[in-house]
């Protein structure tokens, strides 16, 4: 069986790393992809929730803000808990595997190249430069906040 995604888009706020009781670092942050209605042409935006662990949780938190333009290729994760009103809530999330850096820091939101992250085997680079236009661009005004 396959559960593989692959996502590209803009991160929604500014991540924030947050530890488990085991030590173990963990970022959740939420991915704007950009979709388009047929019949209508206009131009919109689905939003997926991310998780990411340990040296890749550690890098996202240190490197990405909001609206910073990410790659992401993990895997879909279905879970249950119970909230605080007692409730059982269901997510879905994306468990990301790798996160790509797609533009330098304090690149604006319009233009895309690769930005070289530190040597880290958790965080894939795309070291070719290739400035492709990738055609994913959220704005506030885009966003439910």
């Amino acid at each position: 069986m396959i559960n593989r995604v692959v996502l590209v888009g803009r991160l929604v706020r500014d991540p924030e790393l947050k530890k488990t009781n085991s030590g173990s670092s963990v970022v959740s942050f939420t991915l704007a992809v950009d979709s388009y209605q047929k019949n209508r042409g206009e131009r919109t935006a689905n939003f997926f929730p991310c998780t990411a662990w340990n040296a890749t949780a550690e890098n996202i938190a240190k490197f990405l803000t909001k609206g910073s333009l990410v790659g992401v290729d993990g895997h879909l994760n279905q879970r249950s808990y119970q909230n605080r009103d007692g409730r059982n809530t269901n997510v879905v999330e994306v468990i990301a595997d790798s996160v790509q850096f797609l533009e330098r820091k304090g690149e604006s939101n319009n233009s895309s190249s690769s930005y070289n992250a530190p040597n880290n085997k958790d965080i894939d680079s795309d070291e070719s430069g290739d400035d492709t236009d990738l055609g994913i661009d959220a704005t506030d005004d885009q966003l439910p906040f």
